[in-house]
């Protein structure tokens, strides 16, 4: 408004002192935001660019940095260097095209400015040799002339400071917009786990999962086997909650349906990457029950198979132990919690093989709950009540182990290539 309103302001003062000069001022107001307008349908595309080089430079040193370690090791880190500079220069390219474009629109607007007022004033000037104005007159509307475009000069200014702002912005509301899922209210009856024709996929067209059907009832335990890649991690990620419109349900209820804090108070996962945190065993485990009692703590150790004290220090993330050390105490936690439905996601491939057996012991001495067992080694899944096979997303049977070695040509198949393996290993051994 202070732009718009000065220029005219100025314009019905100055009409009383010479018309023309008048006029030529208030006429060349205009220009100022015509080549603003002029400017912003190009730059809103510019600075978006602009802007979208610059979190990608930014994710990008995020990346690398996090993953310094993993390139050294693989002497990748020449590479993702040389990239990196690419990036870089990219981002300086846009940069000064921004500068550019800013200057270039900054001198358009002074170019208008000062040759409005000066127009303005050469018309005083003259006025004054003519003899129809006086000195004062002339003297004031020089003084005045410049005045006429400091306010939409000013305008200008704050125009690429907007464009600055919105295009950064916009990345901003983008989120802030995103729909999030209201949590569900649901209470189910009973741990009864169905899914019925299951299909799923992370990307249009690129299913992960499809007519999958499972029926788990309480207490019963149930083996999750496939191929890399063949979508087990998945469905256990549906049956937690992890992924929204699943299908699956507890107690009849629809999971995303289901109250999320009574979907943490009965299901535990347990992964291969546990994380333990600086302190004690007994800070870790209470974790999962902070009024848990020594006598609760001693008796998940034991069946988790762990030797040590309760006060035994332990480092971040466990640096201080071994991988079966750590992957027994993370067991110790979920056996603290005592959820009555358990989901072992690949709990043991970070870890040798005699920890592997000692963990797996522990876990089918757990008669009391649902046990859901996802494991790339299948004799771990040899004595579950059933094993569902996974065949590049789709169910290639779904019964016991020795059924789905006469029924199931690719549980057959993997079962086989693992005991050869395995008897390699031993013989070179």
């Amino acid at each position: 408004f202070y732009a718009l309103l000065a220029p005219l302001t100025l314009f019905v003062i100055t009409l009383f002192l010479n018309v023309p000069a008048a006029f030529a001022l208030l006429l060349c107001v205009p220009l100022i935001p015509v080549s603003i307008v002029a400017v912003q349908k190009f730059a809103k595309k510019l600075l978006a660019k602009y802007w979208g080089q610059y979190t990608t430079l930014g994710d990008s040193f995020l990346e690398n940095l996090q993953g310094l370690t993993t390139l050294k090791i693989y002497q990748a880190d020449q590479a993702r260097h040389e990239k990196m500079n690419e990036e870089a220069e990219n981002f300086r390219k846009i940069t000064m095209r921004v500068l550019i474009m800013q200057l270039n629109s900054i001198s358009v607007m002074d170019l208008v400015a000062y040759g409005g007022a000066a127009l303005g004033m050469l018309l005083g000037i003259l006025a004054w040799r003519t003899h129809t104005m006086s000195l004062f007159r002339v003297l004031f509307l020089i003084l005045i002339a410049s005045e006429f475009f400091l306010p939409m000069r000013a305008l200008g200014s704050f125009f690429h400071i907007a464009m600055n702002g919105q295009a950064a912005a916009e990345k901003l509301f983008t989120i802030l917009e995103t729909v999030s899922r209201v949590p569900g209210t649901g209470i189910p009856d009973s741990l009864d786990i169905e899914a019925r024709n299951l299909g799923w996929e992370y990307e249009p067209g690129h299913p992960v999962l499809q007519d999958v059907s499972l029926h788990i009832k309480p207490g019963a335990s149930i083996g999750i086997a496939g191929q890399s890649g063949s979508g087990k991690s998945t469905l256990a990620a549906l049956i937690r909650g992890r992924l929204s419109d699943s299908g699956v349900t507890i107690g009849g209820v629809p999971v995303p349906d289901i109250n999320p804090a009574w979907l943490q108070e009965n299901l535990t996962v347990l992964d291969h990457h546990g994380f333990l945190f600086e302190g004690t065993i007994r800070d870790n485990l209470c974790l999962a029950d902070p009024e848990a009692e020594d006598e609760q703590l001693v008796r998940a150790m034991k069946q988790a198979g762990i030797n040590l004290p309760l006060d035994a220090p332990v480092r971040e993330n466990g640096s201080n132990l071994s991988g079966g050390q750590r992957q027994r105490i993370a067991l110790a936690r979920a056996l603290v919690k005592d959820a009555p439905v358990l989901i072992l996601d690949e709990a043991t491939s970070a870890v040798d093989a005699q920890s592997e057996n000692a963990i797996m012991q522990a876990v089918k001495g757990l008669k009391d709950k649902t046990l859901i067992i996802i494991s790339h080694r299948l004799v771990n899944l040899q004595d579950t009540g059933e094993i569902l096979v996974l065949d590049h997303g789709r169910p290639a049977g779904c019964a016991s182990h020795d059924s789905l070695l006469k029924a199931s040509p690719a549980y057959a198949s993997l079962w086989n290539a693992q005991q050869e393996l395995e008897r390699y290993g031993k013989e070179s051994a």
